[in-house]
């Protein structure tokens, strides 16, 4: 009977295990057991869902200081996050290591205190999605010193002038002239701009690149016209509530979580999106296209972002220096039920 049993548990955990790499039982069964005939970007899939999952790996599988990378993400709740996070893990399995995943929350765990983990656990390099390099009233002293001791370190979504890294964003300016010209061309002249706090570099630059877009269109855009509160339903909602009160016929959002309250809330005053209001997210997480209305939002680029990322700490780690400066990668509109030719 415990034969029986745990015969039972080994093809439950093949069966986990191949589930979250994507490939067959029989090919985990040969990356376990060392057999040949199995690609090195298939070996480290498999070996990154063993960790993944909490399963141990076999004693002469098991990973190496070198071979672990730290990824510093904030909360999960954003499902834009958990989507980097996916995809930087499998960039950086194709290439041989294994993300250390350290996830920030309010009144959780800070970033520095991550990092000091991160460097006792000896990672190669870390990577950072919207950290403190977001935020423009932060020092750039933590990555200098990184920086001096040798770490290999490549940030998303954010810039310090000065940090001698990589730099990988996407181009908000182009984000908001996408989604303003798209509104324009529906008859919408008074637009709205939700988003999270002033403080932060994206949200900056949606603010420039949506005064830049509405001004090149020749349309007004007073300065109660956009609004700051939170990157959240919650957020969206209190801003929405303003904008509508400010008359306005559309909102462009700096989220998807921004935009699902915006919604929520025209609803609460009896509005009807797309007739009486417009909304536009920002991000395309996933299952927006299925919400009520399908959201239309403007898509980043996050597969190929990730992949300059995990790109470009590699080749540092390899003794390679990556292009300093920022890559920008354009991002996309797409357009679904939640935007609306204006009424008349």
């Amino acid at each position: 009977m415990e034969h029986a049993r745990g015969t039972a548990n080994r093809r439950s955990r093949l069966a986990d295990i191949a589930t979250q790499a994507g490939v067959s039982e029989a090919t985990v069964s040969r990356v376990l057991n060392e057999r040949p005939g199995v690609a090195e970007s298939t070996r480290q899939a498999v070996l990154t869902a063993v960790d993944v999952l909490g399963y141990d790996r076999p004693t002469r599988l098991r990973t190496t200081a070198v071979s672990l990378v730290g990824l510093v993400i904030p909360e999960l709740t954003n499902p834009i996050f958990p989507a980097f996070a996916q995809e930087i893990e499998v960039s950086l399995a194709h290439r041989g290591f294994t993300p250390v995943l350290c996830t920030q929350s309010e009144g959780g765990i800070h970033e520095d205190e991550y990092v000091e983990m991160l460097l006792d656990r000896g990672v190669a390099g870390i990577i950072y999605v919207s950290g403190q390099h977001a935020d423009a009233g932060t020092s750039p002293d933590r990555y200098h010193r990184l920086r001096e001791r040798g770490l290999p370190i490549v940030l998303v979504n954010g810039f310090m002038e000065g940090v001698d890294a990589p730099f990988v964003s996407d181009d908000d300016v182009a984000a908001m002239d996408l989604a303003v010209t798209h509104l324009a061309q529906l008859g919408h002249e008074r637009i709205g701009l939700a988003l999270g706090q002033e403080r932060f570099v994206p949200a900056r630059r949606k603010v420039a690149g949506f005064r830049q877009s509405m001004d090149r269109l020749g349309l007004a855009v007073p300065d109660d016209h956009v609004v700051h509160t939170f990157f959240s339903v919650e957020g969206g909602a209190v801003a929405a509530s303003d904008l509508i009160d400010r008359g306005v016929t559309a909102i462009v959002c700096g989220s998807d979580l921004m935009a699902l309250g915006a919604i929520r809330q025209a609803r609460t005053l009896g509005l009807a999106v797309p007739d009486d209001v417009s909304v536009v997210g920002y991000d395309d997480s996933p299952l927006v296209a299925f919400t009520d209305p399908p959201l239309t939002t403007i898509r980043q680029s996050v597969q190929a972002m990730c992949q300059a990322a995990a790109r470009a700490l590699t080749d540092e780690i390899a003794g390679e220096a990556a292009a300093r400066g920022e890559f920008v990668f354009r991002p996309e509109l797409v357009v679904r039920g939640s935007t609306g030719a204006v009424r008349a």
